[in-house]
């Protein structure tokens, strides 16, 4: 039978992300809204969570932290799709996701989550599983930026064996990347889902692991570039990328899709969403441009290492 524990799991993401909260805070200056919420009884989902968000602040327009710990009676499709002999099987997820948008537009924006879902098949022993990793989402790029943040990566991932970073460096590229568009969402970074290679042991490890490597790989970088010099044409070119990252949250990302479809708290699905994003019809850079050279020398696929 598979040993788990869900209870240490619980405990290790809710530190996770007060560690992380005081972190943005220090960094910020700001005060984080902290808003806990319990799903009350008759909802689609039983638990409760935490939600911290700071909005308007002087380094971060928003930077928003979640943590949720839920129980449902059947898996929704998201959560199935490589599993299929689950679907339909009751479960517990739990999870810290964050998404912190800067207001300097040479800050990059910075994507990390880490979760573990436990499937509970009736007559069946429990079926548990991990996924998470980070990714880097520049509107300029900087290639020791860029550098930086996949050393970091592959560091934290070398203790499980030296396959984990290739391997789940082209699982991020595959994944955020935005089919209608052809174009990836950013530089990348890790990305694993599904993983219960090892037990129960390794894989929570693995996701201490990469939890913690979030405010190393990220918090240099914000200090190398938050007080670069921008004016109106950086601020517009910046809206107009963020709305690449709210295309993909809606029409792509799995973990967007599971909070919806299984009833969860909508507030905090979305807290990804920048307070501000743009639109332009078939706008094309300037050729030379920094702009011009995100897509060519930093969106395509690429090894950093």
């Amino acid at each position: 039978m598979q040993q788990t524990n869900p209870a240490a799991v619980g405990s290790y993401l809710r530190g996770l992300q007060q560690s992380i909260i005081a972190a943005v805070e220090k960094a910020d200056g700001g005060t984080c809204l902290h808003d806990a919420w319990h799903k009350a009884p008759g909802e689609p989902l039983q638990g409760n969570g935490l939600t911290c968000i700071l909005e308007g602040g002087a380094l971060f327009e928003r930077a928003g932290c979640g943590f949720s710990q839920v129980r449902g009676p059947k898996l929704p499709p998201s959560a199935t799709q490589n599993r299929p002999e689950l679907a339909g099987a009751p479960f517990e997820a739990m999870g810290v996701s964050l998404v912190f948008h800067p207001r300097n537009p040479y800050v990059p924006i910075v994507h990390m989550n880490v979760r573990m879902l436990a499937a509970l098949p009736e007559g069946g022993e429990p079926v548990c599983w991990f996924g998470g990793g980070m990714d880097l989402t520049p509107c300029y790029g900087f290639e020791e930026d860029a550098v930086h943040f996949h050393t970091v990566c592959r560091d934290a991932l070398a203790p499980f064996g030296d396959d984990k970073y290739p391997r789940f460096k082209t699982w991020c590229d595959e994944y955020f990347f935005l089919k209608h568009r052809n174009e990836q969402r950013g530089i990348g970074g890790i990305f694993f889902d599904d993983f219960a290679e090892g037990g129960f042991e390794n894989g929570f490890a693995l996701i201490r692991s990469v939890g913690d490597a979030l405010l190393p790989a990220y918090l240099p970088l914000v200090e190398r570039r938050r007080h670069t010099h921008y004016d109106e044409r950086e601020r517009e070119f910046q809206l107009y990328r963020r709305g690449r990252y709210v295309e993909f949250n809606l029409v792509w990302d799995r973990g967007t899709h599971f909070g919806l479809q299984s009833g969860g708290r909508t507030e905090s699905i979305l807290l990804s969403m920048p307070p501000l994003a743009s639109w332009a019809y078939r706008q094309q850079p300037e050729p030379g441009s920094p702009e011009a050279a995100l897509y060519s020398d930093f969106l395509p696929r690429r090894d950093w290492l």
